[in-house]
């Protein structure tokens, strides 16, 4: 399934439950919301995207504590859920993508290589969950598109659509 698909599949699984859908990116930039866009009619579902490049833009947009960015860093479990917690409080969606990560080609280390990116889903009513994918690193354009590609899926996994992934 490409991008487009796995978009196409969210939003219509989110029109059929009634529930609007918002992103807050920062590792893609923008890229989860625009796949999103890409598709006629989906201001019916899509709420907003936040671009939460920076770490001023995680605290001030979204509500991520300075005590988390500075305990455990931007690219974290922790931030990630914050995140993903953020985008549902500061919207009016009911299911919120969170990403955060490092899509090189520079800056990595051994504890958080190039290609690490941390997911947070919000699903209104339900607990906050993240998960982390270390991608190959073969390019910040491949890391990035897979990590749309993963962010889609893991937000048709929260609504119960996993039959919308099967090849």
């Amino acid at each position: 399934m490409s991008n487009g698909d796995l978009a196409n599949a969210l939003l219509q699984a989110c029109q059929r439950r009634g529930i609007m859908l918002a992103t807050a990116e920062s590792c893609t930039g923008g890229m989860i919301i625009a796949a999103l866009t890409d598709i006629a009619g989906s201001s019916a579902v899509v709420d907003r995207g936040f671009i939460t490049y920076s770490n001023e833009a995680k605290m001030e947009m979204l509500g991520v504590s300075a005590a988390t960015l500075k305990a455990h860093g931007a690219v974290s479990r922790e931030t990630a859920l914050e995140m993903a917690e953020g985008a549902l409080a500061h919207s009016r969606a009911g299911l919120t993508l969170a990403v955060t990560g490092v899509a090189g080609p520079g800056g990595g280390s051994a504890e958080k290589p190039v290609g690490l990116v941390w997911f947070g889903v919000a699903l209104a009513g339900r607990p906050v969950v993240a998960e982390h994918r270390l991608f190959a690193d073969n390019g910040r354009a491949f890391i990035r598109s897979e990590t749309v590609r993963h962010a889609l899926e893991l937000g048709l996994r929260a609504l119960g659509e996993d039959q919308a992934l099967a090849p």
